[in-house]
């Protein structure tokens, strides 16, 4: 039985745990459920765009019914996060992972054998709400399962397996397109659902706020609207224009019901979203930096999937495999934040994440048509570790500033803050892409007939389609100028998405470097570390000098 202690409800002085206790000494069993739960949901976010070609031919859709695909169970699952998760803190925790699996599941099911592009977008929709009561239920059972000693490293594997997710999703969805049918990037959720059902009923405790209020039903659906209808603006941005009228009545109705939440929040007796939490430092700070780095990770596999097939001409599945130091490198820099955090404190470890992210993105502007893949390997890589050691921590930080009855409200606000900001990545990259393209591309295309000039001005992919139909050197050029406006386009998206890091990291600094603990240890007080040494020794659990006694905050 480990050392590590729970602050007794009593007196506050962290006491060791009872060692019957099961939930406690299960803990780790219980995070490996938690994390396989996670990663369909990672899995899930990438997976589907190596699929779309396929299925644009499979279905002959539209390119709204294309996106849509795509779009509908991110709408549906960032619309209904907050919702679900405190539903999960009044209801039961376990059984909202449960329901929620069994929904994913199953859609996943009638996603693989939907007989048409409307049923596959139901099909989408219907995975969002289970992936709505997965993810904030996966970390506030961790949150309850851990003690705060342990807590942040347990969060650090979990933060390292939601972008080994990401990470691996264009891996996986290449693959199996490659020897399978379409249905089969939707198929490989099934397995890992019955798994995870199966542990989960042996190994994952329920849990829930034992003095929860009623259940805000108009803030639950302030929320949902407020949410879904950013998220659907921000989606629908870059194909209408930042300023079509519809976009701005989007944002503008997004704005007033999020306006709306809020005043309700604020007079309501028992609010659902307790608005007190954004005064904390650590609550505020640590969820803008992990808004930043889901930012910034989105918008690089967003673009980073088009360049090396585009450009270097990969197939998906090519591509796909030489996307993977990304999942590698979240899973060392998130792995690894904790020991960084334990010695250094949480805003060093942030701000250098953060700064690390800046640096690379800068130097991603200026890869060139023929950058060498070793380069690129290498700098995704470096990448994904700072950004893992920006999100663990920041996951944590949020987490820590939530009381545990609340847990689920914290995590459904981290997973928010997640999902809402890499939206952000993929439609403003993706906005910045196209119009320096488009712009790129305007003297190349001036010579081409309408129905050819406008695809190729506005897509690389249309390009080298047009550019193959013309043959000779005719189309040699054209394909050899829409890869070069592709890579001018990217390298302008990255040095703007590393100014926003940078602002970000400085933004840190100045504001949070004082605010921020050096790290959840550093929530005890000298007594309580005395009262912990102590009472460890009398244990005898483990030899006196394996306690940490470290006092003060070095941050």
């Amino acid at each position: 039985m480990s050392a590590l202690t729970r602050p007794s409800p009593t007196t506050g002085v962290p006491t060791p745990p009872p060692i019957d206790d099961l939930k406690y000494r299960r803990r780790w069993w219980t995070l490996a459920v938690l994390s396989l739960s996670l990663l369909i949901i990672g899995l899930d976010n990438t997976v589907l765009n190596v699929a779309i070609p396929t299925l644009q031919e499979h279905f002959s859709a539209s390119a709204s019914e294309l996106q849509w695909m795509v779009d509908a169970y991110i709408v549906v699952y960032a619309g209904l996060l907050l919702t679900l998760g405190a539903a999960g803190d009044r209801y039961g925790r376990g059984k909202a992972l449960q329901i929620g699996l069994l929904i994913f599941g199953g859609s996943s099911v009638w996603a693989a054998y939907a007989g048409s592009a409307n049923h596959l977008i139901a099909a989408r929709a219907v995975m969002g709400i289970g992936g709505a009561a997965i993810m904030p239920a996966t970390l506030s059972i961790l949150s309850d399962v851990f003690p705060r000693e342990e807590r942040g490293k347990a969060i650090s594997i979990w933060s390292g397996v939601a972008g080994l997710g990401i990470g691996l999703g264009p891996l996986f969805g290449g693959f199996l397109l490659a020897h399978f049918w379409w249905g089969s990037v939707f198929l490989i959720n099934v397995p890992i659902v019955i798994i995870a059902l199966i542990l989960g009923w042996f190994l994952v405790p329920d849990s829930r706020d034992e003095h929860a209020h009623p259940l805000d039903i108009p803030g639950a659906i302030l929320s949902i609207s407020a949410i879904s209808m950013l998220v659907y603006a921000i989606i629908e941005a870059p194909n209408r224009g930042w300023i079509d009228s519809r976009t701005l009545i989007s944002f503008a109705v997004a704005i007033a019901l999020g306006i709306g939440f809020f005043w309700r929040e604020l007079h309501t007796e028992f609010p659902m979203l307790d608005l007190a939490f954004f005064r904390n430092p650590r609550f505020s700070f640590g969820a803008a930096a992990i808004g930043i780095s889901f930012f910034a990770l989105f918008g690089v596999v967003f673009a980073n999937t088009q360049y090396l097939q585009f450009v270097h001409g990969y197939t998906a599945l090519e591509a796909g495999v030489r996307l993977i130091p990304i999942a590698f490198g979240i899973m060392v820099g998130a792995g690894n934040s904790n020991r960084l955090v334990a010695r250094g404190g949480t805003t060093r470890v942030v701000v250098g994440g953060m700064l690390i992210v800046a640096a690379v993105m800068a130097s991603i502007g200026f890869w060139q048509v023929d950058t060498p893949y070793w380069v690129i390997g290498t700098t995704l890589f470096i990448l994904s570790v700072g950004m893992g050691n920006v999100m663990a921590p920041s996951t944590d930080a949020v987490m820590g500033a939530v009381p545990e009855a609340k847990a689920g409200v914290g995590s459904a606000m981290n997973d928010v803050v997640r999902q809402v900001a890499g939206a952000f990545g993929v439609a403003i990259i993706g906005s910045i892409l196209n119009t320096s393209y488009t712009r790129n591309m305007h003297d190349a295309t001036a010579a081409l007939p309408p129905q050819a000039a406008e695809p190729a001005g506005n897509s690389v992919g249309a390009a080298l389609v047009v550019a193959s139909r013309i043959g000779g050197q005719a189309g040699e050029a054209l394909a050899a100028a829409g890869r070069a406006a592709f890579t001018d386009a990217m390298n302008v998206a990255a040095l703007i998405a590393a100014a926003i890091a940078l602002v970000g990291a400085v933004t840190n600094v100045v504001l949070a470097h004082r605010l921020w603990p050096r790290s959840l240890r550093g929530d005890l007080t000298a007594a309580d570390r005395v009262a912990l040494r102590r009472s460890a020794e009398q244990e005898e659990r483990v030899p006196p000098e394996s306690v940490d006694v470290t006092f003060g905050d070095r941050s």
